[in-house]
Order: C-alpha cells, then structure tokens, then sequence
C-alpha cells in the first residue's frame, strides 16, 4: 500500500498539522519548518559561517514534544518538510545565495530536532547567469550545507521543476549534474512532483509513457533515490513549463498516471504527498484533502487500462 498524505498547515504549531492530517485520513503529512514567503529565524545562533559554520540551536522542548506526541497519537507513518521558497542556492547573487545556505541549515536543524527525516528544497533559479553557472552554484551551496549538517539525521531532498523562467531543475539531467558534482552525493535524494514533470514534458498517463518516464528518471538519478513524491495534478498542458497544481483528475495530467503511481511497487512505503488547492469540495462537503486522498487509495490494486 501506497504511504498517502498532504501538506497541512502549521498554523498554531507544528502538532497542528499532524492533528489537521489525521482528520482528513493523512498516513503522512508534509510542512512548512518557516514560514514560506520568509527567511528562518532560529531562537540562538553561533559561529561564523565562513569558519565553522552557521549552526540552528535547539527549538523549544515543548514544540518538539507536541509534534512528536501528535505523530504518535494520531499514528501517522512519515512526516517530510519543505524549505523555504526564498531559499535559492544557485543564486549568482553572493548575499542572497549565502542566506539560502544558511536559511536551509537552520531548517535542516529544525527538523532533525523533530525526528523529520527529509528537507525538500527547489534547485533554485540561475537569473542573470547561465544554467551551467547555475548548476555549479547549486553543487557549492549543497558541499557547504553538507559541510555544516555532518552529522545530522535530516537529509535534503531535490525536487524536481516545472520549469518556470530560470528555474534549474525541470530536466532530470539536470538534477543528476547536481547528484555528479557533489562531494557526497550519498547524502542526497530527490523528491519526485507529478505536476512539475508533466509541465516539463514527462507524460505519465499511457504505460509507454510512464515507463519511458521513469526510465528516463532511472538513467538519470535513479529511482532509489526517490524518498518523497509529490502527487499533484496540473492546471496546465504538457510541456507548459508553468507549475499550477489541480485537484487529482481534474487537470491535465490523467488518473492513469496516479493509478501507476500508486501501485508501482518500487514506491512502496515512500511518502506521497498532495499539494493541491485547499478548501472543501462542493460535491461531498469535505476538504479536498479527503476528496483526493480516497480518490487515490481507491486507485490502489485497480486494474489499469
């Protein structure tokens, strides 16, 4: 059986999420560790970063308690985070780039205190360089959050792209420069989106698609390195290179696709998350969250055409 969830608010605390997951039949659940739009702030900070590093000291012990009671409680199976989205570590900007370095640190911390296994980051985007001078930036960025981390439970996740304006990342082959270039590339994995690969031009639907998909994954990065998958429709076509989820079979991608997904065996027990709008199905009077999750395990074991 598939591992299915949603990313949940942490609004009024972490354990929040977890208990907004269970009420809508989450087995895992996916969260911010910072406020999206914003730059970490972690309650103490040491050292130079230049020297020894940038290091996140602890959160609160009753934050940390709460979470993980809730997980318990609500005996959920996997919790994953995602990074900030100012986070951007193929930056040609030095400042900007440097606080990304040090913003994924202080979440990478964060979540090795809550026992989170996994931080998803995005690439980044290359701007005013090339996507060679990209690429490069991103493999210095990770040596250098490596570098500080040493050490530590959580370990980052690569998320592929849609591919928006200079985003790196929407090409499988350019997740795998990234993977070649690092020092320890043992200490990455990569967080595979349904949409984003759609709107970069990876079909998913028919079986020839999906198989020529995940070869091309295989060939590239290898798809034991896949430890979280996002499952997400797209509002847009393929090949659009503009990243709009959509609720689970109202968008472009097509339920075949997440029919294959859930039962691909290669997948098994690995988290997958939605990141479709909230809100409440007018239909059933539920949260989408639910709509979509029993729209996807009644997937699960059906015959695929």
């Amino acid at each position: 059986m598939p591992v299915l969830g949603a990313h949940m608010s942490a609004a009024g605390g972490l354990d929040k999420a977890v208990d907004r997951g269970s009420e809508v039949g989450c087995q895992c659940v996916q969260v911010f560790l910072a406020a999206p739009q914003a730059w970490p702030k972690p309650p103490r900070a040491t050292g130079n970063l230049a020297r020894k590093g940038f290091q996140a000291f602890e959160l609160p012990s009753e934050t940390i308690e709460r979470f993980r009671q809730a997980m318990a409680r609500h005996a959920l199976l996997a919790a994953i985070a995602h990074s900030s989205y100012l986070i951007n570590l193929a930056s040609p900007d030095r400042a900007l780039w440097r606080k990304s370095i040090n913003a994924y640190v202080i979440e990478l911390h964060r979540a090795a205190q809550l026992g989170i296994p996994y931080v998803v980051v995005h690439p980044g985007a290359c701007t005013t360089s090339s996507e060679t001078a990209g690429v490069r930036r991103v493999i210095r960025a990770l040596d250098e959050v490596h570098r500080q981390t040493r050490g530590l439970s959580a370990e980052c996740l690569l998320e592929n792209t849609a591919g928006q304006g200079t985003c790196l990342g929407h090409r499988f082959e350019q997740l795998a420069a990234i993977l070649d270039g690092v020092r320890e590339p043992e200490r990455l994995g990569i967080c595979f989106d349904t949409c984003h690969a759609f709107a970069a031009g990876y079909a998913l639907a028919a079986a020839a698609e999906y198989r020529r998909t995940l070869q091309d994954l295989q060939r590239s990065v290898g798809i034991e390195r896949v430890r979280a998958i996002h499952v997400n429709d797209s509002k847009r076509e393929l090949g659009s290179r503009v990243d709009r989820h959509e609720h689970i079979g109202r968008g472009q991608v097509g339920v075949a696709a997440f029919a294959r997904l859930v039962n691909d065996r290669r997948f098994r027990g690995i988290p997958m998350v939605l990141e479709t709008p909230k809100g409440t199905d007018p239909r059933t009077r539920r949260a989408w969250d639910a709509t979509n999750l029993a729209l996807l395990r009644g997937l699960v074991g059906r015959p695929i055409t």
